[in-house]
């Protein structure tokens, strides 16, 4: 378990993570949200103790990381994967990680396996593209067989057959009852693979729920209506106030009214419905939504 507790780090005048709370819990994929700037980095560095925060603090199963005993047993983590030396090889990277910290040489083997390195385990790091550098970050991260398990953005530079490979993986290490935190900015893998997240903006805590929960919170609800009178249905919709966007082929996309408003509405005006189906927001819409206040960095739209 990881537990994060009024956690606050400043860089001159700016705020990193600004009294932040939360804790990551065994048994599920917790998912870290935020957008660039945010501070999901900086926590990160400060729960492995990389960093020393101004207040506040974190622990791994209840102690800081810096008083863990074979931290590597206990905590696998992920932050930069091109941190490696560029002159060794996968091999000797992953065997000399292994000798400091008293782990066993079949070891290196074993997650050179996991990652699909083992034909390219004596070729140096350096010429790594950047999906083979991140599966030797990843095998790093393992090395220790650890029950806690931080990742900063993992898939980035994976092709699709790693990113569903470290998708089943994450699953199946948090089914293990391992701790799992990790970040992504793909939140179309993220909803596939976290079952909770915590989302912060500008430092701050913005959420700590399920994923279906999250998106619940957004506000971006709209009905999808298939019918062959969309004139007359249309006409009937926004007379009630609904916001009504026709989408080819007789459908419909409402806004501001619920499915049975909509299904009495065109009774009420005797349009023949094909499909009245409540949407939801994804959750790149829901967390596009909640964290429009919290985004450092705009790009100007011309």
């Amino acid at each position: 378990m990881i537990e994060v507790n009024d956690l606050s780090k400043r860089y001159g005048d700016k705020i990193a993570v600004d009294h932040l709370s939360f804790t990551v819990e065994p048994n599920r994929v917790t998912g870290f949200l935020g957008p660039n700037g945010a501070g999901k980095s900086t926590t990160m560095r400060l729960i492995l103790g990389l960093d020393r925060p101004h207040s506040g603090g974190a622990t791994i199963d209840g102690k800081p990381y810096h008083r863990l005993h074979d931290p590597l047993r206990k905590v696998g983590a992920l932050l930069e994967a091109k941190a490696v030396h560029t002159g060794r090889s996968a091999r000797n990277h992953l065997l000399y990680l292994a000798q400091t910290q008293g782990l066993p040489t079949s070891r290196v083997g074993e997650v050179l396996d996991l990652v699909g390195l083992t034909e390219v385990a004596r070729k140096r790091a350096g010429g790594f593209s950047l999906g083979m550098g991140q599966r030797l970050g990843i095998a790093a991260a393992l090395l220790g067989d650890p029950q806690v398990l931080i990742l900063d953005e993992p898939v980035n530079g994976l092709d699709p057959e790693g990113i569903l490979w470290i998708r089943n993986l994450l699953k199946a290490l948090a089914a293990d009852g391992r701790t799992i935190f990790v970040s992504s900015h793909l939140m179309s893998e993220m909803a596939l693979t976290a079952e909770h997240l915590i989302v912060i903006g500008r430092g701050r805590l913005i959420a700590d729920s399920g994923v279906a929960e999250f998106v619940e919170r957004s506000s971006k609800r709209s009905v999808l209506v298939r019918t062959p009178q969309s004139d007359e249905l249309t006409a009937a919709l926004s007379a009630e106030g609904g916001e009504v966007t026709a989408d080819g082929d007789g459908v419909l996309i409402v806004e501001g009214l619920e499915a049975p408003r909509i299904g009495e509405l065109a009774s009420a005006v005797r349009v023949v419905l094909h499909e009245l189906t409540p949407q939801r927001a994804s959750l790149e819409e829901a967390f596009m939504e909640l964290t429009s206040d919290s985004v450092e960095f705009h790009a100007e739209v011309k």
